[in-house]
């Protein structure tokens, strides 16, 4: 008799320490570019020698963890397998020497909103010479604390500015 009442109390505890099913977060965290201040958007140019500021708005319902920004050449006409909105492509064409970047960051904890604003230097060459023009993929990889991640693809050109 005493084993069943401590099994059903065991049991009674664990019930109520678990989560809900409300408490569970489905949702994933939302990358949101169709602002006024975003940058980049789509099909937008990205110079080499320069520095520019991403600016994203990130959203989640519950709490928001980190993002990636991944920078690459496009010049094979790729996918990802998510969603990248094509700009008008330059025709295929053999890398050279292409510019890659990569940069992991954190949002501060506790955060269901936030805007990215992170300057970007961007180098005209590397120890191989100038870099390859083109097509380029910025890519943006946001993460929620329960795990879902959400990728954004935006399809842009990386060019040297013409001067006169």
């Amino acid at each position: 008799m005493k084993f069943r009442i401590f099994t059903i109390a065991i049991a009674f505890i664990g019930i109520l320490s678990c989560s809900t099913k409300d408490d569970i977060d489905t949702d994933k965290p939302l990358i949101h570019t169709d602002y006024i201040n975003a940058f980049p958007s789509f099909c937008d140019t990205i110079y080499f020698g320069e520095t520019f500021n991403l600016r994203a708005f990130f959203s989640d319902n519950a709490e928001l963890g980190a993002y990636s920004i991944d920078m690459h050449n496009n010049f094979n006409h790729h996918s990802h397998g998510h969603k990248i909105q094509e700009c008008d492509l330059w025709p295929v064409k053999q890398a050279v020497n292409p510019f890659v970047y990569r940069e992991d960051l954190t949002i501060p904890s506790g955060q269901k909103e936030y805007e990215a604003y992170v300057p970007i230097s961007i180098p005209s060459q590397n120890d191989k010479g100038a870099f390859d023009e083109g097509d380029y993929h910025f890519q943006i990889y946001l993460t929620d604390k329960g795990g879902w991640s959400t990728p954004l693809g935006l399809s842009v050109k990386m060019l040297y500015r013409k001067t006169k």
